[in-house]
């Protein structure tokens, strides 16, 4: 079992860091992936081809492939809690059952889009110059949900037994995929639009054949054998009472972004793209912080089924002051280079003011958002995933749905609709702390929980 890491023994704060290394990396890399599509898009296509990409078509693929992204955490946090209890033949049970249910969902979620995107994209007043472009684009890209789908579902197993770094590796390659594709496709061909989609679908291809792989030609207990390939109901239950709860949480997440995303579009053109764009460079926030509740969760559930108490409780403060650091550094890092940055990113000098103005609402109170990527990591690790998505759901999918459709209305400016954000999460935080503390001093139910 060369490739794992043990995750319940050694220095709490050193195996975090160590293990969240390669899981930030990967994700920066496709951070940077994005960074160059949307260069790619905004110089050699324009801003209306921009709009299309990263506007509408970006909130629905965020719901929709963010759903089933969270589902699969339910696989992950299982696969690690037999993987602490030394549980090797549901392992493999639970290997088997989680790729063929992704494979399943990918399948219909091909199906549905490809019918659909047209419909959806109206539905949330994408702007009439945009809209042929996006849904070309939606339906290209989820093509290739399948691919999307079991690369992550892979990644998520190797990172729950402890492997960060070979999805590290297969992120990269994939990354590096995607930009030749893209200059090929853009640039040399002007496949436009069609082609940014095309790079992206034969990008994930290669992820997906490379994780695949490696599971199937792996020695160790995790192995995918595609002879049996069949769903465990017992394993496939569980993960969902853990997946599911997750995925309505993201699923809220995406459908309060819709909302908002339908006050964007009422800004006009020019706000779409900044808004786009700025996803494209706060996504280091993002893709630090969501990998490092990755890292807590499967060291969570790890401990979890290991039975050690203390490591779980003695997790926070570390995890706390990591994330934290990260967080105060990143965010001074954006407000001082996100401007010229942004010269580089596109020609159209009302994109570019427009983007700074919404990098300057967002960036100063990211740190509002440690408590709810900790606490939601560590009660998710342990199998507790109902109550923290109904504190989410309410404080902040929720509320955003009432703050656009009250205060936004009231004030239809910007600045009232980036300011959303933060207040939503003040909220979750003090829900949440609530709770947690609640379920710390009950031991997370680790006394009742019997090993299956």
């Amino acid at each position: 079992m060369q490739d794992r890491n043990d995750l319940t023994q050694g220095v709490i704060w050193k195996k975090l860091l160590l293990y969240f290394i390669p899981i930030a990396a990967g994700t920066l890399f496709q951070q940077l992936y994005n960074a160059v599509d949307a260069i790619i898009v905004s110089r050699f296509v324009g801003t209306a081809a921009l709009a299309a990409v990263g506007g509408s078509p970006a909130t629905i693929t965020e719901l929709l492939i963010g759903f089933f992204v969270a589902l699969s955490s339910g696989a992950a946090v299982v696969i690690a809690q037999y993987c602490g209890s030394g549980e090797s033949s549901r392992i493999t049970l639970a290997v088997r059952t989680s790729m063929l249910l992704c494979t399943v969902i990918g399948l219909v979620l091909t199906v549905a889009m490809f019918f659909l995107s047209g419909t959806v994209l109206q539905l949330l007043n994408t702007p009439a110059d945009t809209i042929y472009d996006a849904t070309v684009y939606m339906q290209i890209y989820f093509g290739g949900s399948i691919f999307l789908l079991g690369f992550n579902m892979g990644s998520g197993i190797l990172r729950a037994v402890g492997d960060s770094r070979t999805p590290f590796i297969y992120m990269l390659i994939s990354c590096v995929s995607n930009i030749v594709l893209d200059l090929l496709f853009v640039v040399v061909l002007h496949m436009e639009v069609a082609g940014v989609a095309w790079a992206t679908t034969i990008a994930q291809f290669i992820s997906f054949l490379l994780v695949v792989r490696k599971l199937v030609k792996s020695r160790e207990y995790y192995r995918l054998d595609l002879s049996s390939f069949r769903i465990d109901p017992f394993i496939l239950k569980r993960m969902l009472s853990i997946g599911v709860p997750s995925g309505i949480q993201s699923a809220m997440y995406g459908i309060s972004n819709i909302i908002l995303q339908i006050g964007v579009n009422s800004l006009g053109t020019v706000v779409v793209a900044s808004w786009s764009m700025s996803g494209k460079i706060d996504g280091v926030f993002w893709a630090i912080s969501n990998s490092f509740g990755t890292a807590v969760m499967n060291f969570i559930a790890q401990n979890y089924g290991a039975r050690k108490l203390d490591r779980i409780r003695q997790c926070t403060k570390p995890g706390f002051v990591l994330l934290c650091c990260g967080t105060i550094i990143l965010s001074g890092t954006l407000i001082l280079a996100a401007r010229p940055l942004l010269h580089i990113f596109t020609k159209d000098p009302g994109v570019t003011d427009t983007t700074w103005f919404i990098i300057r609402c967002f960036a100063p109170s990211y740190i509002l958002w440690i408590v709810i990527e900790i606490f939601s990591a560590i009660l998710r690790g342990v199998g507790d995933a109902v109550r923290p998505t109904v504190i989410t759901a309410v404080g902040v999918c929720i509320f955003r749905i009432i703050w656009i459709l009250t205060i936004f209305q009231w004030s239809h400016t910007l600045l009232v609709l980036c300011l959303g954000y933060p207040a939503s999460w003040f909220i979750t935080d003090t829900a949440l702390l609530i709770y947690y503390s609640k379920r710390s001093k009950a031991g997370f139910g680790l006394e009742e929980e019997k090993t299956s």
